[in-house]
């Protein structure tokens, strides 16, 4: 199914998707798409949605299972409390990707904004996942509870760095890994850097593969530099604070 979206008002246009869905659509093209929010919001089963432009806030909002490929950039918010599915960004993103996401795939070409992966977290068997290909700002992984954050830093040059500041402020769970090397004054006081292992770089490997898969990568290259592995010190990094 094919839909034109130019000039069409958001709501409309996800309460076309959603009557599409109701009717056992499951291969969705959305052409012309300029700043529409909320696309796939809610959404559950096996759907492919394909978005030719640059989709709004909140793409994928409390997903469950659909997978979403978008050949252009994104806004902020994707992948917001998005529960299981898959988000390929084919640009860049902005701000507070995958806001409390607690299973599922966000894989992004390029560069994201601040704050991406806050909240973040797994729920049970499942984990959340988000590789970035460029670099990310500030706040990365603030307050993360779990899954997996991936910064690969392909694009950056020697002058800007592959990540912000304040990496992992507040950071009780999960685990970041840095294509190439971060320095402690970026990192959060709940935050610890180590040299990932063998068997890290195995369980890395596997998801690395099938970001390269998507987005036509090489895989030996992403996994020729080193990486770096960032890990919170505690599961209360708050507790004397706010605890007796």
């Amino acid at each position: 199914m094919r839909i034109r979206a130019k000039g069409v008002h958001y709501k409309d246009l996800n309460e076309r998707i959603h009557k599409a869905v109701a009717r056992g659509q499951e291969e969705i093209l959305l052409d012309d798409i300029n700043g529409q929010r909320y696309i796939g919001g809610g959404l559950k089963g096996n759907i492919h949605i394909t978005i030719n432009g640059v989709p709004g806030n909140d793409l994928a909002s409390f997903m469950d299972g659909p997978t979403i490929i978008v050949n252009e950039n994104a806004q902020d918010a994707v992948g917001n409390t998005m529960n299981a599915g898959k988000v390929v960004i084919r640009g860049d993103a902005g701000d507070i990707i995958g806001y409390a996401m607690r299973g599922g795939k966000i894989f992004i070409q390029g560069n994201v904004g601040y704050r991406v992966g806050i909240h973040m977290k797994s729920f049970k068997e499942k984990l959340a996942v988000i590789i970035i290909g460029g670099g990310a700002g500030d706040f990365l992984g603030e307050y993360m509870a779990g899954g997996l954050l991936v910064v690969l830093a392909l694009h950056q040059g020697s002058r800007h760095p592959f990540v912000g500041n304040y990496v992992g402020t507040g950071m009780h769970g999960g685990t970041i890994y840095v294509r190439g090397s971060v320095k402690d004054h970026q990192v959060g006081s709940e935050v610890g850097i180590r040299r990932p292992t063998r068997q890290d770089m195995a369980n890395l490997r596997k998801y690395l593969e099938e970001f390269c898969g998507d987005l036509g990568l090489d895989v030996e290259r992403v996994l020729a530099k080193r990486f770096t592995k960032l890990i919170p010190y505690s599961s209360r990094p708050y507790g004397k604070l706010y605890a007796y």
